[in-house]
């Protein structure tokens, strides 16, 4: 299979082993499979963003090969995913990503991005192969043949600081907290231009801790020594979220609490209590909840899709479980529309009109204001609150909507961090 994707072709259109064993094989799906990389930390502290991503896509995956395989102009074809175990780290990102396309030969790679992206950057120049990343922060003019189609990390969380700042404005000053790496820097810099989109006082500057931090009693104390009404753990990772709120629980704190993410967050309440957690703001929902069943929903099936998933992994249900999956789902739209697996024509056909169906509703392909190129897919995103020991969600906001009213707030604070993409290298 070739595997030259030219960045002319990609602007022109708009601008561990395998873990595929035991995947159904249909007399209806005969052709060759076709082979998807899934090159994202499987162990380590970000596992959490990558191992039960891959779980979902191999549910993904069962489905569509029971339905027939993806169809292309030379017949019907099983998928199988091939995973690499990065551990967030680029050295192994890099040779992760060399092998899946020189040795297993697959047609599209998927990562969690980060810290890892700027060892695969090369090897994604120079093979011309498609990538998707969860991190638009990513994105720049230069990587041409990258794409952020399920999640615009770290920008949608401005939806849940103007969901908070409408319902509860009695809420006037922040603190907030992030491990210092490519995940914890962007989403500071997009939740001080959120905040002060909403009025609300910082009441100190953002504390960045050392990613091998494992004490966070200090942190938590300096966090609420001011006694502020809102605690913000920024894009925390789950190993992180989860002793600080345990520590805020421990320390007395009783004021509102906002997280990019909430992972496992049944495993929080067991350690803090209900009342402690009720009224956590975050931004992923389960996938049982009612509302993923409205029209404007582009994911097929969300609640069986939910439940299939528990019923494999009891208490494992996160962030990114659903996530490469629906990037499947669009990936797969634009192969058949294509009629080919190939890179570059995937590509073309998933930006022909510049739109695309995101998990969450109609979107468009954006992002030149910000990441110097528009490969990120944007729309609305659900703002999520637990309550009585449930994620629910609370509603739907438009993240262009926000940026079009306070965009250079955004640009503001992302320059102060040097993560625009021109500041970035």
């Amino acid at each position: 299979m070739k595997f030259r994707f030219t960045r002319r072709t990609f602007l022109k259109s708009s601008a561990v082993a395998a873990a595929s064993a035991g995947l159904p094989r249909l007399a209806m799906a005969e052709g060759s499979p076709i082979k998807i990389g899934f090159l994202a930390p499987l162990t380590g502290p970000v596992a959490a963003w990558g191992k039960p991503g891959l779980d979902g896509c191999l549910i993904w995956a069962e489905r569509v090969n029971a339905a027939g395989g993806i169809t292309l102009s030379d017949g019907a074809h099983p998928v199988e995913f091939v995973a690499y175990d990065e551990e967030y780290d680029p050295a192994k990102a890099r040779t992760g990503a060399t092998k899946l396309i020189r040795e297993d030969g697959v047609s599209f790679i998927m990562m969690l991005g980060g810290d890892p992206w700027p060892g695969v950057q090369p090897v994604a120049d120079k093979t011309g192969m498609l990538f998707s990343t969860l991190l638009p922060s990513d994105l720049s003019p230069d990587t041409t043949t990258l794409i952020a189609p399920a999640e615009v990390h770290p920008i949608y969380n401005v939806t849940g600081v103007e969901w908070l700042a409408e319902t509860r404005p009695e809420l006037k000053t922040a603190v907030i907290c992030a491990q210092d790496d490519a995940l914890g820097l962007p989403s500071i810099a997009t939740y001080l231009a959120a905040f002060e989109a909403a009025g609300i006082e910082m009441q100190d500057e953002p504390l960045l801790f050392d990613p091998a931090t494992t004490d966070f009693a200090p942190v938590v104390t300096r966090l609420i020594s001011k006694s502020p009404d809102i605690v913000c753990l920024d894009t925390c990772y789950s190993d992180y979220v989860h002793p600080i709120c345990e520590q805020l629980f421990q320390q007395g704190y009783k004021g509102q609490i906002i997280s990019c993410t909430a992972d496992f967050y049944d495993q929080i309440i067991a350690k803090t209590s209900k009342e402690f957690m009720e009224g956590f703001v975050f931004q992923f929902p389960d996938f049982d909840d009612p509302a993923l069943n409205a029209e404007q929903i582009n994911f097929p099936d969300p609640n069986g899709f939910y439940a299939e998933f528990n019923k494999r992994h009891p208490g494992q249900w996160g962030a990114v479980s659903w996530e490469y999956a629906a990037i499947m789902d669009l990936w797969k739209a634009a192969a058949e529309k294509a009629g080919s697996a190939e890179p570059d024509a995937v590509a073309a056909a998933m930006k022909a009109d510049g739109t695309g169906k995101h998990a969450f509703g109609a979107a468009n392909w954006w992002g030149t204001e910000l990441f110097g190129i528009d490969n990120a897919l944007v729309g609305d995103w659900p703002v999520v609150v637990i309550e009585d020991g449930k994620a629910r969600i609370k509603g739907f906001k438009s993240i262009p909507a926000w940026y079009d009213k306070h965009g250079d707030l955004l640009i503001k604070h992302m320059e102060a961090y040097g993560q625009m993409w021109n500041q970035r290298g």
